[in-house]
């Protein structure tokens, strides 16, 4: 009995899932949303008909000038031909396709594209506006005739259509067989909304195809995702050397005042204060990342860019973002550490080119961090060079510690980031008792 009412269940529940199938597009809220964006192509299409029937009707009047009618009826036809052509037919239509169609269409972009490219777009966008047009059109002449005739098939049965229906022969129906008559209107009524769901479900195969990015879009597109990412990177590799370097010379800063708070208090007053402001640095410089990752949801936002760097400008004039010429702070700060740093500079580092200066500088910053978190308290020296064509960099400090300490971590693949990204060259590593890193960038001629 078991196994027989399981296999009644069975029969049930199929027989539940054939009829909620072909029920489906009858009550479904995408079929009229669909029918809605076909009807929308109806509209357009109706002043193209209404011109249509003007001319005829001018050509049909006898002694009309044929001429002049020809020439005003082709420059109409060229002005009708404008619009399907248009970048901003276009977005509305993707607009339209989106939210009435349910399909994902990306946004066009925003400069126009040139030559070939081009006119293979505005082709594909005009022959969408054309299927539009017409599948509207058709949808419209479903809904008003059917439609219009089913109800009154309906009212009739109902004895609600007066005499609208006298006179009326169909095939072998006449006004007096209105059952027959309600039962066709119903048939005609279930037999449109097939229609409308099979041609909206056709128009949402065919708008990715006709709408969609064209394969110079779509590399376009992944080329500026390419280079959000990379931003993103070069966000992620500063916040990290900032916040690292903070929080190795702010923990180093109180340890060295905690030992000598009762010896030199004047000391680890200084300690406090360079705490405070490594804190506060740190703070700023984390506040500027986060507001740049801080992407707006909405994608027409109108000031898409308003935390974003400006990649002409140098960066750091805000103070918040270090560059060379700000090394003289970033050494006091390690000094304040209580570890002796000595840092020769040469060249003119303050005029180098922002990108350069900048990473520079998160060499340099990251280098110290790594000295103090993994050496501890040694000397520490630094030796940064700049001409009109390198900017050299050396960092070296006593070798301390367990070996193999320096593994892990993301300092030495940040710096090599930073360096592989301006074409330059870095060696890090061990040699006679001594830890060097070594880099080489090259500068751009202005």
């Amino acid at each position: 009995m078991s196994a027989r009412g399981g296999t009644g269940g069975e029969v049930w529940e199929d027989r539940r899932v054939g009829v909620r199938g072909v029920a489906g597009p009858l009550v479904s809220a995408t079929t009229y949303r669909r029918a809605v964006h076909l009807l929308l192509g109806g509209v357009l299409l109706l002043p193209y008909l209404l011109l249509g029937w003007a001319f005829a009707g001018m050509f049909a009047v006898p002694g009309a000038p044929q001429v002049l009618l020809t020439v005003v009826l082709a420059v109409t036809a060229l002005v009708g031909l404008v619009p399907p052509f248009l970048r901003g037919t276009r977005a509305l239509e993707i607009a339209a396709a989106r939210s009435l169609l349910g399909v994902a269409l990306p946004d066009p972009p925003a400069t126009a594209e040139r030559g070939r490219a081009a006119r293979e777009t505005r082709l594909r966008a005009a022959l969408w506006f054309a299927v539009h047009l017409c599948a509207g059109g058709v949808v419209g002449l479903l809904l008003f005739v059917p439609v219009a005739m089913g109800l009154a098939f309906t009212l009739q049965w109902l004895d609600l259509a007066g005499g609208a229906l006298a006179g009326l022969r169909l095939g072998p129906l006449d006004e007096h067989d209105t059952g027959w008559l309600a039962l066709l209107g119903v048939v005609m009524l279930v037999g449109v909304l097939y229609a409308v769901a099979g041609l909206g479900g056709l128009a949402a195969v065919m708008a990715p195809v006709l709408l969609g990015p064209s394969p110079a879009e779509r590399i376009a597109a992944l080329e500026a995702r390419a280079a959000r990412l990379a931003e993103r990177n070069r966000l992620a590799r500063d916040l990290h050397d900032s916040i690292g370097h903070a929080l190795t010379v702010t923990t180093l800063q109180a340890a060295a005042a905690r030992e000598v708070l009762e010896k030199d208090p004047a000391f680890a007053a200084r300690a406090l204060a360079a705490i405070e402001e490594t804190g506060r640095a740190a703070a700023e410089d984390l506040d500027r990342v986060l507001g740049m990752l801080r992407e707006p949801e909405d994608a027409h936002d109108p000031h898409p860019a308003r935390d974003a760097p400006d990649p002409h400008e140098p960066h750091g004039t805000d103070g918040a973002q270090g560059r060379l010429a700000d090394l003289e702070r970033l050494v006091a700060h390690s000094r304040g550490t209580g570890v002796e740093v000595s840092a020769r500079i040469e060249g003119p580092v303050g005029g180098l080119p922002a990108a350069v200066s900048r990473e520079g500088y998160r060499i340099v910053q990251e280098s110290l961090t790594n000295a103090l978190r993994h050496a501890g308290r040694v000397p520490v020296a630094l030796r940064v060079r700049a001409d009109a064509r390198t900017l050299a960099i050396e960092v070296t400090n006593p070798v301390t510690g367990v070996p193999g300490r320096r593994q892990g971590g993301r300092g030495l693949s940040g710096m090599r980031e930073r360096v592989a990204m301006l074409g330059g060259s870095m060696t890090a590593g061990a040699r006679d008792g001594q830890w060097r890193v070594s880099v080489r960038l090259p500068v751009e001629e202005p």
